[in-house]
């Protein structure tokens, strides 16, 4: 593909936060994710990267990613993905592995009553 044909790649517009590893460095850093696709994704951050950089990317429910650094403007770069990942799954909730979407702190309380306990009016 031409850099014009990535330009025409399909991406999702959101806000996710991720975190970026340089390769070689054992550094975490954290950026912001402003668009994804399943080739790249644009990061903002204070994070000093070149173009042609390798690095990896934590990305919620996907995991890290190996990417390089494709282009770069002030605060934020762009990452081409070295291998092609589904960006729909970074949008979906984060699971607790147990079947449930939703954390139980997030949860409403539901009290147990024992019904023999309970006196009548």
């Amino acid at each position: 593909m031409t850099e014009l044909d990535h330009r025409q790649v399909g991406r999702d517009s959101l806000f996710l936060m991720a975190d970026v590893r340089l390769a070689g460095a054992g550094d975490e850093h954290r950026v912001k994710v402003r668009n994804l696709s399943g080739g790249g994704m644009m990061a903002e951050g204070h994070v000093k990267v070149t173009r042609g950089a390798k690095l990896d990317i934590n990305l919620r429910n996907i995991g890290w990613v190996e990417g390089v650094v494709a282009w770069i403007q002030e605060n934020r770069f762009g990452i081409a993905f070295m291998e092609d990942i589904d960006p729909k799954l970074a949008r979906e909730p984060v699971s607790n592995g147990k079947g449930e979407s939703t954390p139980r702190f997030v949860k409403p309380v539901l009290a147990v009553v024992d019904p023999t306990r309970l006196r009548k009016i």
